[in-house]
């Protein structure tokens, strides 16, 4: 796989894992820490080397890509339509940002303050402090959640009333469309999930392997 393929499949591969937690958090309460540490470490990464830095290394979107792969490959859920609804409102948004200069300007001076008064960098164990998923669910709401259509979240009562569940779900939501801003800019397009669902599915499962593969490339036989 080229890099931009690579870098591509990786960024939307984001945005479907951020659909995932929105899900697992809207309707059980919790999620896994290092995915969710992946796309918040996403947002506050305003300059990297590669989309793979973005994220703090591919491992962090093993979640994305075992669900880009298999909902795209019809290996179906009852939460599929939902999963659909989000990814697709999230990649809406993103076009819509995209042609929002202010809107854009207030989000780099709102992450570089979080830089500067929270110390945003992952502890040992992935996990982002709730101080920093606080203040980045505080800015979208200032900023991406007035954009329309708004993105609705459905789950249970209880977990979205729940102040520290729903600024993780907007962090995540955050995450996503940053990652689809991110998939743009590596070539990504909406015909793509429709007419080229194939070249993402086998993209996705190459990345997966890749993750899989011995450190060093080399197996004793």
């Amino acid at each position: 796989m080229n890099p931009q393929r690579h870098a591509r499949i990786l960024a939307l591969a984001a945005v479907f894992q951020a659909a995932r937690l929105v899900q697992e958090l809207a309707r059980r309460g919790h999620t896994d820490e290092t995915a969710f540490g992946a796309l918040a470490l996403s947002v506050l990464t305003l300059e990297a080397a590669s989309t793979e830095a973005v994220y703090g290394g591919a491992s962090g979107l093993r979640l994305g890509l075992e669900t880009l792969r298999d909902r795209l490959s019809g290996r179906t859920t009852n939460d599929d339509l939902e999963l659909a609804r989000y990814v697709l409102s999230m990649l809406r948004l993103e076009r819509r940002l995209r042609g929002h200069g202010p809107m854009l300007e207030a989000l780099r001076a709102g992450i570089e303050g979080i830089h500067e008064q929270e110390q945003p960098r992952p502890g040992t164990e992935g996990a982002v402090r709730p101080a920093v998923v606080g203040r980045l669910a505080e800015l979208y709401q200032q900023t991406l959640s007035t954009l329309t259509p708004r993105i609705i979240v459905n789950g249970e009562h209880g977990y979205l009333a729940n102040p520290r569940i729903a600024d993780q779900v907007r962090t995540a939501l955050f995450g996503g469309i940053r990652s689809a801003f991110l998939w743009h800019q590596t070539g990504g397009r909406r015909w793509q999930l429709i007419f080229g669902r194939a070249r993402l599915v086998a993209d996705a499962e190459q990345a997966l392997r890749e993750l899989d593969e011995p450190a060093g490339g080399a197996t004793l036989h």
